[in-house]
């Protein structure tokens, strides 16, 4: 078990925590878990470079870094809808494309394909971080000024959630042409 893999376990064992902070009515509690949210989500920027820079990339944390960091966003967001901080609309729109390419990466693994991340799925990422970690800090400090950068950043993700999936989808369609195939045989 190596650090990144680690890092990546670490992230998921912070979730629980997270949750039970948001949700407990403790003084801080909702400051609390944006920290915690905010702590996971550096780990998964920083599990990633050890792995390529320290040469130890496995199979573990290809399969784990991407379940763990789909595990917190959906979590966050699933939260934020319950105490009604946000739509259900961005939530859905947000975790439906995930399933989607998760699916679309299941099935280029059947075909012997991987599908790593790309640039634009990264920033899909971030942009998805900065939105919750906003919501979750009730758009502090920019709550001081009135400016709604928590709403403005929510549209951010959804805008790079939906390119990045489209984008996907696009350049995977051969996958979707194999899968048809072999179902016509």
């Amino acid at each position: 078990m190596n650090l990144p893999n680690k890092l990546t376990l670490g992230r998921v064992f912070l979730i629980p925590i997270f949750l039970i902070l948001l949700f407990l009515k403790i003084p801080n509690g909702k400051y609390l878990a944006a920290a915690i949210f905010i702590i996971a989500a550096m780990t998964d920027g920083l599990d990633g470079y050890l792995a390529r820079s320290r040469k130890q990339v496995s199979r573990f944390g290809k399969l784990m870094d991407p379940v763990a960091d789909k595990l917190l966003i959906t979590a966050a967001l699933v939260s934020l809808v319950a105490l009604h901080e946000i739509l259900a609309i961005p939530a859905i729109i947000i975790i439906g494309r995930e399933f989607a390419v998760s699916g679309l990466r299941s099935l280029a693994a059947s075909e012997g394909l991987i599908i790593s991340a790309s640039k634009l799925g990264k920033i899909k990422t971030i942009t998805q971080i900065v939105a919750i970690s906003a919501i979750l800090l009730e758009n502090y400090p920019f709550s001081l000024i009135n400016f709604p950068f928590d709403k403005l950043a929510l549209g951010t993700a959804i805008f790079f959630t939906l390119y990045s999936g489209i984008d996907y989808f696009l350049r995977f369609r051969k996958v979707l042409r194999l899968d048809n195939e072999s179902e016509a045989l």
